[in-house]
């Protein structure tokens, strides 16, 4: 399975979880970050470092793949494919 279809693949509930989180603590660091009146030194630098960490616990928590719905899907992805040249009465 190569990174496309990972990502493109359903992810489990717990990870759809801290892919979330991952997002909003990407979000306010990058508000604190670019926030147009000056602040501490500190409070800069750790909002650089959620950046960081929401950005990699948001991207592993996308690449992980729920094997019981991909092979749902993938069987269901068979039956269309089976079914895309059978006339719309199901009779051969």
């Amino acid at each position: 399975m190569n990174v496309v279809e990972r990502t493109k693949s359903p992810t489990p509930k717990f990870f759809r979880v801290l892919r979330s989180i991952g997002l909003a603590l990407l979000a306010i660091s990058g508000s604190v970050i670019a926030a147009p009146v000056v602040l501490p030194t500190i409070v800069v630098s750790v909002a650089g470092y959620l950046a960081v960490a929401g950005g990699v616990l948001s991207a592993v928590s996308q690449m992980t793949v729920d094997d019981d719905a991909k092979a749902e899907e993938d069987l269901l992805n068979r039956i269309r494919k089976y079914n895309e040249n059978l006339p719309r009465n199901g009779i051969k």
